[in-house]
């Protein structure tokens, strides 16, 4: 099987080297794979190794590095569906890495009989800190950041969506483009309709890949505020691809306005109840993370990450949802 390696990047010169690595690790044929370098129109060196990597990669069937004119994910994407020329193809994340199976894995599975398939993804930090190996844990806890199976499934499985996805060709011919519209929920939308074309997407926790956590807690703020943004726009575009999970942080967000509106005339007893039960609940994972990671003074920190992380996400999700209506005007025009 031909399979297409794609990476489609903005400004990620950082990490840009690392992943093509990894990429060029890998144990399956180099004359089986294509590399797809998708550059989104970047002001610093990401064009430049790209250019370099193309240059002196040998034994591919295809290297290719090609412009994203209109910058954003979807579209890079989109660019990856014009181009590719194998029989399945992947897009690996500027921010993560994949261990030097991860191609041969994933055919295996896809040689077996699945049309769509990946595997668990596991976060990891650059440059081990105690600060930030407290925001990885926030970052890798349920409670930090959901339920999706991919994050803790630990057998294989039919899930909703999957990190790392990868794709034979025929889903894409039926199920057609990334939505460009949708700048962080592509993947959501997209999974959703290839369900909705009656494929299965297959979880396997033995192929695995890395992302890696944003370093610096602003990052991580507005990382999680812009999914936020996002998951609430995409209610009014696709709202089968949204899961339940997804709309806990505007609720909470929302309940907050309530009670504390309700608390104002004298009605605090539902406000006291809601923050009594998640302060129990922040204090439960908090002290999990201690008996499962072990003692660190900065895990002390723990419950006012969750709870910025839950306020980020669903603030974002409120703003998502309130400029609907001007969004859905603007794409339309």
């Amino acid at each position: 099987m031909r399979v297409t390696v794609a990476v489609v990047a903005y400004n990620e010169e950082g990490t840009l080297p690392a992943v093509l690595a990894d990429i060029g690790a890998q144990d399956y044929p180099r004359e089986k794979t294509e590399i797809l370098l998708i550059d989104s129109a970047s002001t610093d060196g990401t064009r430049a190794i790209m250019d370099d990597f193309a240059a002196k990669a040998d034994g591919y069937f295809s290297v290719k590095v090609l412009e994203n004119e209109k910058k954003t994910l979807p579209c890079g994407c989109n660019v990856m569906l014009d181009n590719y020329s194998g029989d399945a193809v992947v897009r690996i994340d500027a921010h993560a890495s994949i261990p030097a199976d991860f191609i041969s894995k994933n055919v295996a599975l896809l040689n077996s009989g699945e049309d769509v398939c990946g595997g668990a993804r596991p976060n990891v930090i650059d440059g081990e800190t105690p600060w930030r190996r407290t925001l990885l844990a926030a970052e890798q806890s349920m409670f930090g950041s959901g339920f999706a199976s991919y994050r803790n499934c630990q057998k294989k499985c039919y899930t909703s969506s999957i990190f790392h996805g990868f794709y034979r060709r025929a889903v894409y011919d039926k199920v057609g483009r990334y939505n460009e519209d949708l700048a962080r929920t592509e993947d959501n939308d997209m999974s959703y309709r290839i369900r909705r074309a009656g494929y299965k997407i297959c979880y396997d926790p033995d192929i695995i890949s890395y992302q890696h956590t944003r370093s610096t807690l602003g990052k991580m703020l507005r990382q999680k505020y812009l999914n936020g943004l996002w998951i609430g726009r995409t209610l009014g575009v696709t709202p089968g691809c949204i899961s339940l999970f997804h709309l806990v942080p505007l609720a909470f967000v929302i309940a907050i306005i309530a009670t504390t509106v309700l608390s104002l005339f004298g009605i605090w007893q539902l406000s006291a109840l809601m923050w009594g039960m998640y302060a129990l609940v922040v204090l439960a994972m908090t002290v999990f993370e201690f008996v499962s990671g072990g003692f660190s003074l900065t895990k002390l920190a723990l419950p006012v990450l969750f709870l910025l992380l839950h306020l980020s996400y669903g603030a974002g999700s409120v703003v998502g949802v309130c400029s609907l209506p001007f969004w859905l005007r603007k794409i339309k025009k």
